[in-house]
């Protein structure tokens, strides 16, 4: 399979006042989080919370700034997310994928709405038991 990409729209969740930036990300449903450049977390104001160490994809470890409340939207569909801030190109991680319910279409090299669930996204909360009254 070649590489997949999505076009997305991203937002600082807490600021209304601060325009979004468009992005195309790199689909990669082996990577967790969303990973957004620096200079969108500068565009975006986005708040930096935690430090998170990285394991990169040649075995490497490095100390990455976690910011949140990013609001990402693509195909109708959005999430609200942390990120991971480095690299030179939005990445599209698991956790954002899962959440917005979109899967990776091989033959068209994109991501699209979850063709189960065309309406809504849904979430699985299998294994937690409704309270007995």
């Amino acid at each position: 399979m070649g590489i997949v990409r999505v076009a997305v729209r991203l937002y600082n969740d807490g600021r209304s006042d601060i325009e979004e930036v468009d992005a195309t990300a790199l689909v990669d449903t082996g990577a967790m989080n969303l990973c957004i450049p620096e200079h969108v977390a500068l565009q975006l104001k986005l708040e930096r919370r935690y430090e998170r160490e990285v394991i990169l994809a040649d075995g490497s470890r490095k100390l990455v700034p976690y910011v949140s409340g990013v609001r990402v939207e693509t195909q109708g569909r959005g999430c609200v997310t942390g990120a991971l801030v480095f690299g030179d190109q939005v990445l599209l991680g698991a956790i954002p994928m899962e959440d917005t319910d979109m899967v990776v279409h091989p033959a068209r090299l994109t991501a699209i709405p979850n063709p189960e669930n065309p309406n809504v996204a849904v979430s699985l909360a299998r294994g937690i038991k409704a309270q007995q009254p």
